[in-house]
């Protein structure tokens, strides 16, 4: 696995390694003692999300607070993305600041985000196949967000934005201004 750390600390960009033949191929999507030595970080993930989506669907920037804050391990299965976050930790000297990147099952990149973070997705293709693991189960109390197109933030999803579909819970969330953190 080849690991680099973004201009986002503890932050990861992980390609593992891929081996393949005319069968197809088999990759190793997580190790813990190799993602702890490659990183420097221990993370026990606790639960495992998927979701199927069409091409022009963004979900996001969404996050959980406080003590149910979640590190995720993100890859996609099928299908492309624009993978974006956003970070949040007040006391980042990268505070607001964002990366993004595209992930795809042509490309098994996967994406470490740590604790506080806000996390979006924009489906590039149809029927991609997103899939993640977190390290603190789902809080409905404590989930929260920030609108996709916020100024200060600066995202180029490089997309129509009338060919964007995005929930109408999506639509309400707030600037980053405006958020609780």
């Amino acid at each position: 696995m080849i690991v680099k750390e973004t201009k986002l600390k503890d932050c990861y960009i992980i390609r593992p390694q891929v081996f393949e033949d005319k069968r197809g191929y088999f990759i190793e999507s997580y190790n813990e003692e190799a993602f702890q030595k490659a990183t420097g970080l221990k993370i026990n993930f606790v639960q495992d999300n998927e979701s199927k989506s069409s091409k022009g669907v963004l979900r996001g920037l969404h996050y959980q607070r406080g003590s149910n804050a979640q590190a995720k391990l993100i890859r996609v299965v099928r299908g492309k993305v624009l993978d974006v976050v956003v970070d949040l930790r007040s006391d980042s000297l990268t505070f607001g600041e964002h990366v993004s990147l595209v992930l795809s099952g042509e490309n098994k990149i996967q994406f470490f985000v740590p604790r506080g973070f806000a996390h979006g997705f924009l489906v590039l293709e149809d029927n991609t196949i997103f899939s993640y693991k977190c390290d603190n189960p789902y809080n409905k109390e404590a989930e929260a967000g920030i609108i996709y197109n916020d100024r200060d933030l600066g995202i180029d999803w490089n997309f129509s934005t009338d060919e964007l579909i995005i929930s109408d819970k999506d639509l309400l969330l707030p600037t980053l201004k405006n958020a609780k953190l």
